[in-house]
């Protein structure tokens, strides 16, 4: 096994706080009454039928959010068509607040010691829209980018995983790539990746195993 040389990043949940997370943000974004969102995905499972449908591969991620995208805009009288209105109305005006803090330490770590830094997302500009990134100078340090928004192959599909390390020019085992999704994750392991299950519940945890992989001190 090659000593791992890259740190490949999911966005959603990785590089961002989830939407479940900010709902006191996006309420106040959208001038709803505080608790109007109730669905809360990986943070209560059980009250969130719909999300438990996404986890047996009923729907897929993308189901979801866009069933989510229509139910929040009815709420403000709104006929969304695509994530990226919800997301633009949500936190589109001044992302900075739903980046983890965690994600922006690892990058610059990861960066400072050489480390080559990529992104593998399936729906980075479908979800937030092209003119998030930006707003987000810190993707200026990444090598790759590689957004099923445009090349349509959607993790876990190996093609996606591939397109990462020819970007690189890396082997999958030079790469620690974390998702927050296990699909992914299964399908990262089966291409030769060394993986992390990122849990948006305990996100520095992700990070500090990720910096270990790479050799680097978490602290």
């Amino acid at each position: 096994m090659n000593s791992p040389t890259a740190l490949v990043l999911d966005f959603g949940g990785v590089v961002t706080r989830t939407l479940f997370e900010t709902h006191d943000l996006t309420e106040q974004a959208l001038g709803l009454a505080q608790g109007s969102l109730r669905w809360r995905g990986p943070f209560d499972p059980q009250s969130d039928r719909l999300w438990q449908r996404m986890q047996r591969d009923e729907i897929s991620e993308r189901d979801y959010w866009m069933a989510r995208t229509k139910q929040v805009g009815e709420l403000v009288g709104q006929d969304w068509n695509a994530m990226a209105d919800f997301v633009k109305a949500a936190r589109g005006a001044d992302p900075q607040p739903i980046i983890r803090p965690q994600a922006l330490s690892a990058i610059a770590k990861a960066r400072q010691a050489g480390v080559k830094l990529a992104i593998l997302s399936n729906e980075l500009d479908l979800f937030y829209g092209a003119e998030f990134r930006k707003k987000l100078p810190f993707l200026a340090d990444f090598d790759v980018i590689i957004d099923a928004t445009y090349t349509s192959i959607l993790k876990p599909d190996p093609r996606a995983y591939q397109a990462c390390c020819d970007g690189l020019q890396l082997e999958p085992d030079a790469c620690v790539f974390i998702d927050d999704q296990l699909r992914n994750i299964k399908g990262g392991i089966a291409f030769g990746m060394q993986c992390v299950h990122f849990d948006v519940l305990h996100p520095a945890n992700g990070y500090s195993q990720a910096l270990k992989l790479l050799g680097l001190n978490e602290n």
